[in-house]
């Protein structure tokens, strides 16, 4: 047998290599993604415990100063990260218009929940390329700009708030159907009754959207309430309670 044909035949191994990656990517930016709403919706527990998650971000606690470098260079690398799990996720988008024509006659056809589900996930994961990429430069290019009022400063006066809700919607929706089609395909939890827990994960995806949906409404409401009490006074910073013996009141500067 010809080295070209021993070639031809020996099989490729990098769309197999490639849709690990794109798995370990997504679940990654998943798992930061629902960590990252529970830290930022701190908000709902009062201005201070958001200015102390603000100071963690910034590594206050750890070098008793903060460093807002830190959170460019963390954004630079969930950025990155996007990047690399869009690139990845494009080898499986169509990528011309009659290929879409008969992607919408299948889904039409088939009425199948989770090629459905699936077609969901392309449109917001080319949403969420574009949104989330807006929302990293924000955050790489102004890091210290986060704060009880610097945050809520940026929502409501910074008029950012449409784009942060309709970014909410995107991700968590991208972000539950990923984690539930990543289960399903390395068959996960399913057992000795697939077609039964599969139906349950179904369930418990819609309710983990929900949840972080909710969750994020919440926490967009509180920082669009401070930010709107706080419009005459765009520019100051937050004093926490912890910091009166110094002298300040809290919102003082």
């Amino acid at each position: 047998m010809s080295s070209a044909v021993e070639r031809a035949l020996k099989p490729n191994r990098w769309p197999a290599w490639m849709d690990m990656a794109q798995g370990a990517t997504g679940l990654f930016l998943v798992l930061f993604m629902w960590t990252h709403m529970f830290l930022v919706s701190s908000i709902l527990l009062g201005k201070d415990a958001m200015y102390f998650v603000a100071r963690l971000f910034e590594a206050e606690p750890l070098f008793g100063k903060p460093y807002p470098m830190l959170v460019s260079g963390f954004a630079v690398f969930i950025l990155s990260l996007i990047i690399v799990h869009a690139f990845l996720a494009l080898r499986r988008f169509p990528n011309s218009a009659s290929q879409y024509r008969t992607l919408h006659s299948h889904i039409g056809g088939l009425k199948h929940s989770d090629t459905t589900l699936w077609y969901v996930q392309v449109v917001t994961g080319f949403a969420l390329f574009f949104l989330a990429s807006v929302h990293l430069y924000q955050l790489i290019s102004h890091p210290s700009d986060i704060g009880p009022y610097a945050s809520s400063d940026r929502v409501w006066s910074g008029n950012v708030w449409p784009l942060y809700l309709l970014l909410l919607f995107v991700v968590e929706l991208h972000a539950g159907i990923g984690i539930y089609r990543l289960v399903v395909k390395w068959g996960l939890f399913l057992g000795n009754n697939p077609k039964r827990n599969r139906r349950r994960l179904h369930v418990i995806k819609w309710m983990l959207t929900v949840f972080f949906l909710v969750l994020g409404i919440a926490t967009l409401a509180a920082y669009m309430k401070i930010g709107a009490e706080h419009a005459d006074r765009v520019g100051e910073r937050y004093i926490p309670s912890y910091h009166q013996q110094d002298g300040l009141k809290p919102g003082e500067h």
